[in-house]
């Protein structure tokens, strides 16, 4: 018989999922009610590697749960306790701080090393970003493995500690410690003429492991942190901490940044360096995350952990391998992983094309600035239009639109108008930004809204997280490959000027064109050594993004609408998986049905 008293369960992040609603025995019909989520990785929430028409939207935002909570509940901030505000308020601060190091892995470096490599380059520092879609490999390791408290060793005292401050604590620290190193450090990192990529791209690897780290501790905390009665807030917190911790370390840096920007808005007398450079920024964060993390360290209480239904780190791997042996999750989990091969060109080269042809990239910050707030609006729209038993419908009618997005941003770069950008063609760029950041949130609201119907309540932590892991990989997988094609379809040669003909050294022009290749970067440097300019013949970026979309038009077509449908006309039941208690009251009852 259902239990029908508030349960908790632990997900594989280590959040534990209230839920008032009974818990339906496997196999059954009854209907059962979706588990607070209120966690990046349960919710769905801020996948980093989203793109817009041109790369450049933010994470999408549907209607949070929070808000969803605030709606359904009718309650008000009013109505919230101290307590429970002083808890947001750190929520806040804490996913803010995992925002900066995670928008500048995500969004300005590209943009940065994309003026000094080549393409294939940027393919290699995108491996950077791999940890943020990978945490689930080690998140029940965080939520299984802290101390209560430890002696700072010199001082003989004693600080208390935690579930969660056992990992916040140290990777906030070691956070702050390689912001300011590399800080420090980027000039030499940065801006040489033959930056070393691959070490650029271990540290920002390192980096974003470090933060999604601290992200894993942070989603468990947030339920601890706040009463029951208010927890819908924490993804609330989240939503707004970590898009603008985001939001400061792309968009407005990329702004702040630009001497042009500078220039135009903020001084009287042009100068050639900006407001604000990525050394001075990464070192003043630095210093934010250990301020913040001395406070947590030495005034901040952690309660007492009181979990005796911690599954365990092997109970947690045990579950997600049952998920993924069921032949429905199988299914959806390749339509997930090839989902996105349809505008992986678009999000990832496109807005580099931009800027490499002569869109500033504090145009762009503008664009994004502006896009923004219509992306609040739209996801509250695609939330209440996922709702019922065809969620998946507005997600791949939001997929026409993408694709469609994508062929007419390849117009937009074949035609980029010389300098200055006018007018018309900036709103233009607005337009399609905002118009395929809406269907991006409808698609990231739809097949969220999907997951939580699907999702087993009994361990609904678990099963949120795979299914949102596998999708954040959709995204993340194809993307290097993507770069390095625009590379290896590129045909560039090195010519002589004509107004430098006869003054260089005729040996060097005169060598087959096949062998002044002008698209890595050792050929760059080679044809600028010798005075030379590239001339580009065959752009791989139009080759590579008409490649994605007739791939990703064949796959929806063929495969991905008739798997949906398919999909989306199972009963709940068919999701469903046998753990614990459930599993043993199942068995008991199949022997009691064998000996009637």
């Amino acid at each position: 018989m259902a239990n029908s008293t508030a349960k908790d369960s632990t997900g594989a992040d280590g959040l534990r999922q209230r839920s008032a609603a009974p818990a339906a025995a496997p196999g059954s019909d009854a209907p059962t009610q979706p588990l607070s989520h209120a966690h990046a990785h349960t919710a769905g929430l801020t996948s980093p590697n989203a793109g817009g028409a041109m790369g450049l939207t933010a994470p999408p935002n549907g209607l949070s749960d929070g808000e969803k909570h605030h709606v359904a509940s009718g309650s008000s901030s009013a109505g919230l306790s101290l307590q429970d505000k002083k808890a947001i308020a750190l929520l806040v601060v804490l996913y803010l701080l995992q925002g900066v190091p995670v928008g500048l892995a995500f969004g300005t470096m590209p943009y940065l090393l994309k003026s000094r490599v080549s393409y294939s380059d940027v393919g290699t520092f995108a491996f950077s970003t791999w940890p943020y879609s990978l945490k689930l490999l080690w998140s029940p390791i965080v939520d299984s493995l802290f101390v209560e408290s430890l002696t700072v060793p010199i001082l003989g005292t004693k600080i208390s500690m935690g579930r969660r401050k056992s990992w916040i604590v140290p990777f906030q620290l070691i956070i702050g410690l390689m912001m300011y190193y590399l800080g420090s450090n980027v000039d030499q990192l940065l801006l040489t003429d033959h930056p070393d990529v691959n070490l650029i791209t271990l540290l920002f690897f390192l980096l974003v492991l470090f933060a999604a780290t601290q992200d894993i501790a942070v989603d468990g905390w947030a339920l601890t942190l706040l009463s029951q009665e208010s927890v819908g807030y924490a993804s609330t917190a989240q939503t707004f901490g970590l898009n603008t911790g985001y939001f400061l370390s792309f968009t407005v840096f990329l702004a702040f940044n630009s001497v042009e920007f500078s220039n135009k808005y903020f001084r009287s007398e042009p100068l050639d360096y900006p407001l604000v450079s990525l050394g001075g920024y990464m070192k003043f964060w630095a210093f934010g995350f250990l301020i913040v993390t001395t406070w947590l360290t030495f005034f901040k209480k952690e309660d007492p952990d009181n979990e005796s239904d911690d599954m365990g780190v092997k109970g947690v791997y045990d579950i997600m391998w049952k998920i993924m042996k069921l032949k429905h999750v199988r299914s959806f989990i390749i339509v997930h992983l090839v989902s996105k091969i349809g505008f992986q060109a678009n999000e990832a080269v496109t807005g580099l094309k931009l800027v490499e042809k002569g869109f500033g990239k504090e145009d762009f910050a503008l664009t994004v600035l502006v896009d923004f707030p219509f992306q609040l609006l739209f996801g509250y729209l695609a939330a209440r239009w996922s709702q019922g038993s065809n969620a998946l419908r507005p997600w791949i009618w939001a997929f026409f639109g993408r694709l469609a997005f994508a062929v007419i941003s390849m117009a937009m770069v074949a035609y980029v108008p010389a300098s200055p950008i006018p007018l018309s063609y900036f709103a233009l760029i607005i337009l399609i930004t905002v118009a395929s950041g809406f269907a991006q949130t409808v698609q990231f609201v739809g097949i969220t809204a999907f997951h939580t119907q699907i999702a087993d309540p009994v361990i609904g932590g678990t099963y949120m997280t795979l299914l949102n892991t596998v999708s954040n990989m959709g995204g993340t997988w194809p993307r290097s490959f993507v770069l390095k094609a625009v590379d290896l379809l590129t045909v560039a040669t090195c010519e002589a000027p004509s107004s430098l003909k006869g003054t260089i050294p005729a040996d060097f022009f005169n060598v087959p064109a096949s062998q002044r290749e002008c698209v890595t970067d050792a050929g760059k440097a080679l044809c600028d050594s010798a005075g030379g300019q590239c001339v580009t013949e065959r752009d791989g970026y139009y080759a590579t993004s008409s490649v994605c979309v007739g791939i990703g038009f064949i796959l929806l077509v063929g495969y991905i609408i008739p798997v949906c449908r398919r999909l989306q006309a199972l009963p709940v039941k068919e999701w469903r998986v046998a753990t614990g208690a459930a599993a043993a009251a199942g068995a008991i009852a199949a022997k009691e049905g064998k000996a009637n």
